[in-house]
């Protein structure tokens, strides 16, 4: 059974499911899917993400203000610690910088960043981060506001094997989506027969990026599996082996989130 680390399902268009989210959470573990992590991107639409989904075990969820929000509420630490304090909630984030799609002065995304990494600090939960374009500042942050303390994953991969490996030194786990399935992607597919076994993750980061041979349709959970059938084939492995050792790291990276039995499943 494969974990997918990192999806919106309060974004996910439920119209294949007659609008029930219940037959969608029953498709997902018949597809070999058996934990999700609800990843937030605003406090806006935290309260019915959180409703969606409060009787899914299998589901845990994060607390976080995107860097592609700029109107959005920025919260301080003490808001997100609380927050974080939701026995369902497993981190913080997601949060980090991205220069790709902002322009101008993005002081407001580095101190947004610098509160998300305190508050992950001060509640002792994992940070997710998102950077775009923005490397290098992501990592002199990470490494000023001593974000080590926390730990984490670097979501939706997409830097270089440089990158990854300052990732990894700060304690980090690097998790990779649908875009390591890209035809254009060699370079990401090389980075991920360098990171080490037990720093992997998959992810979908539904209901976008869907992988190939779905490119350009709508993603789910359910998905992930092409994610992890490329990560095998790059590392010689077979998917269940991924399955496994990417579940298992999950767990580690996020101690908070309950495995359900089907995670305990070789």
């Amino acid at each position: 059974m494969l974990v997918d680390s990192h999806c919106h399902l309060d974004r996910i268009d439920l119209t294949p499911y007659a609008g029930d989210f219940a037959r969608f959470r029953a498709a997902t573990r018949a597809a070999g899917v058996a934990h999700m992590l609800c990843v937030s991107i605003d406090l806006e639409h935290y309260p019915a993400m959180r409703a969606l989904v409060a009787d899914a075990p299998e589901v845990s969820i994060s607390v976080g203000v995107h860097p592609n929000e700029p109107d959005r509420h920025t919260p301080d630490v003490d808001e997100l610690v609380a927050l974080a304090a939701d026995p369902k909630n497993v981190a913080i984030g997601e949060t980090g910088l991205d220069y790709f799609r902002s322009e101008g002065d993005l002081d407001w995304q580095r101190e947004r960043f610098r509160i998300h990494i305190a508050a992950a600090r001060a509640c002792g939960k994992p940070l997710i981060v998102h950077t775009r374009a923005a490397a290098e500042d992501t990592l002199a942050i990470l490494r000023a506001e001593q974000a080590a303390e926390a730990g984490g994953v670097m979501h939706c991969f997409s830097e270089t094997w440089e990158v990854a490996r300052a990732a990894l030194d700060l304690g980090f786990y690097i998790s990779f989506s649908g875009i390591l399935t890209f035809k254009n992607a060699a370079s990401l597919r090389e980075v991920a027969r360098n990171v080490p076994l037990e720093r992997l993750l998959v992810e979908t980061d539904s209901p976008y990026l869907a992988p190939v041979p779905v490119r350009g349709k709508p993603n789910e959970p359910r998905h992930v599996v092409r994610v992890a059938e490329v990560l095998a084939r790059e590392r010689g492995l077979g998917v269940d082996e991924i399955a496994a050792l990417t579940s298992a790291n999950f767990h580690r990276a996020f101690p908070a989130a309950r495995p359900s039995a089907a995670d305990r499943v070789p």
